[in-house]
């Protein structure tokens, strides 16, 4: 088997192909990235116009409950690797797929605003705790030259979501409300079955680490700052996921059709994100994919902020969609890299680095809000923020690599 260095990784050129049991596994961790956190964040977006117009909740209770999936999220970040330490990864897997799934069926009965909370919340419970376990329960059982590649076919349900949230959804909202959050359970109840008996089937006996692998000296540091990255990552992204079809759409006057259309390109952009980071991280190394996608995003956030031009909106649209999932596989590479002889360890940084960003998503949702409010609808003031935070995360990222040298 022939190889070519390329920094942060080995490539292997004829690597062999994925086993049965493989692809299986692929297809359960795209069906749970695409449950617990691309429906089940995702969907909820396009329904709130109906929930305020059924009158179902009031508007500022359709915030809050909104908020309840973040929380949630951040909670299942912290309990994720517990919950597999007490249940193994597969049924904590197979048992958070279901929560999700029942979640979207409790969620058509408007019993009360705290009903919905504590549903939503579980939705968002399931969601972090998935993102903790799904990669690192099959990557260990994936050979490792394909490992960019399965861990880019998991992380593509992040992007059907959001996909799905701007076609799926608004079809179903033709039949009511009741029967999109009941679709939603069919289709996630599908999905659950199909990945019942994907998932490995057991864990992975814990390695010895290699000298000097624990999280402390060199490695600890290049892992402390890669979640600070990972952090302001979240920063960078949260404009654009939140404003830019009222951008367009209101901002620059342009009406919410092609305030949609934007948006269905967010989406198919999404898709294609983590199918192509993860084999570029196969191929030039995670830490130098990471980079790159750093100035990609931070380029694109200022190009929102500085040009109304359609074709530089759409060039933007492509690359942030593309990476609004598309990071995810190349910070899990980049961790398998500093962390390359213990799956268990792996699993603990990235935890760490899940709560990271869903903390930062939290706060950039709610600070951005009220810079955005107290600005006077300045979107470009917000989109320069968001450009910042990557610009900084691109500084670190490379001083840390030029420090670090590994």
């Amino acid at each position: 088997m022939s190889t070519t260095s390329t920094g942060d990784a080995t490539v292997h050129r004829n690597a062999p192909g994925l086993s049965a049991a493989s692809w299986m596994a692929a297809v359960a961790g795209l069906s749970g990235s695409l449950v617990a956190i691309g429906l089940a964040r995702f969907a909820y977006t396009p329904l709130i116009p109906s929930l305020i117009g059924a009158h179902w909740f009031a508007a500022s209770d359709v915030v809050t409950l909104g908020a309840a999936n973040f929380a949630g999220y951040l909670a299942g970040a912290l309990l994720g690797r517990p919950l597999a330490g007490a249940l193994g990864s597969r049924w904590s897997l197979r048992l958070m797929m279901l929560a999700a799934t029942a979640a979207f069926f409790a969620c058509a009965f408007p019993l009360s605003v705290a009903w919905f909370f504590v549903w939503r919340f579980l939705s968002g419970v399931s969601g972090g705790a998935i993102m903790v376990l799904v990669a690192t329960s099959i990557l260990p059982h994936i050979p490792p030259a394909r490992r960019g590649m399965v861990s880019g076919i998991i992380f593509v349900g992040l992007g059907l979501g959001i996909a799905a949230s701007g076609t799926l959804v608004p079809a179903l909202l033709r039949l009511g409300l009741v029967q999109t959050w009941a679709g939603l359970g069919l289709l996630s109840l599908a999905l659950t079955a199909i990945s019942w008996s994907g998932w490995p089937p057991k864990d992975l006996p814990a390695p010895v680490a290699a000298p000097g692998e624990a999280e402390g000296g060199r490695t600890g540091g290049l892992l402390r700052v890669l979640y600070a990255e990972y952090a302001l990552n979240a920063l960078g992204l949260v404009p654009a996921m939140v404003l830019l079809v009222d951008y367009v759409a209101r901002g620059l006057g342009r009406g919410a059709d092609m305030g949609a259309l934007y948006w269905v390109l967010y989406g198919l952009s999404a898709i294609a994100g983590p199918l192509v980071c993860g084999p570029v991280a196969d191929r030039i190394g995670a830490g130098w994919a990471y980079r790159l996608s750093l100035a990609l995003q931070a380029a694109a956030v200022a190009l929102l902020a500085v040009s109304a031009h359609p074709a530089a909106i759409a060039v933007a649209t492509i690359v942030l969609g593309m990476f609004t999932p598309g990071v995810v596989p190349l910070v899990l590479g980049r961790i398998r890299e500093l962390l390359p002889h213990s799956h268990k360890l792996q699993q603990a940084a990235w935890s760490r680095a899940t709560t990271a960003f869903a903390l930062f998503q939290a706060l950039a949702g709610y600070g951005y809000s009220y810079l955005f409010t107290h600005s006077g609808q300045n979107y470009g003031l917000i989109f320069l923020c968001g450009a910042g935070a990557l610009v900084v995360a691109l500084i670190a990222d490379t001083a840390a690599a030029l420090g670090g040298r590994k």
